[in-house]
């Protein structure tokens, strides 16, 4: 049991774009019992306090909430990501590091080949990142449903969130 969240660039009470956008993504799943509780609280503060386009956690839940969970990188949405596209890796191993302090052996940063533009960039600093900062890796890929039949109930959700129509064609 798991959740891709979405972490604030700042405070989760920041109601302003910050940084490179309002949010970057990190996975999360649970280990144990007490990590399946400390997902279901910040996902439900995400949603009565870190509300601003997107449910946001932020560094102090975190902090607060780590035990029993193990956390990933995630994709080209997430903080790690981002900072090495943007051309900033030491910002990156920062925020490795911090998330290594937080999480300990239970952080991983997270390889996907989609066949993005940027993906194999990315994974390339992602290997050199594991080896310096000695972070294990984990390949995963998206996924948003299990079975084939369900992609039709993904389509709509994803046509509610993004306020556009199956017709549209995306």
């Amino acid at each position: 049991i798991g959740c891709e969240v979405y972490c604030a660039n700042g405070s989760r009470f920041e109601r302003s774009a910050t940084g490179d956008g309002h949010s970057c993504h990190l996975v999360l799943l649970c280990k144990n019992e007490k990590g399946y509780k400390n997902l279901i609280s910040m996902v439900s503060e995400a949603f009565i306090n870190g509300f601003y386009v997107k449910p946001r956690i932020d560094m102090d839940l975190l902090r607060d909430h780590s035990e029993g969970l193990i956390a990933l990188s995630a994709c080209l949405g997430g903080y790690i990501p981002k900072r090495i596209v943007a051309g900033d890796y030491e910002g990156a191993c920062r925020y490795a590091l911090e998330m290594k302090e937080i999480f300990g052996e239970d952080f991983y940063l997270e390889v996907q080949d989609h066949g993005l533009e940027d993906q194999d960039f990315v994974n390339r600093a992602l290997f050199r990142m594991s080896e310096e900062l000695s972070i294990p890796l984990v390949a995963t890929n998206d996924v948003h449903y299990l079975r084939r039949e369900d992609s039709e109930a993904q389509a709509i959700l994803m046509c509610i969130q993004t306020g556009s129509c199956i017709n549209d064609g995306k």
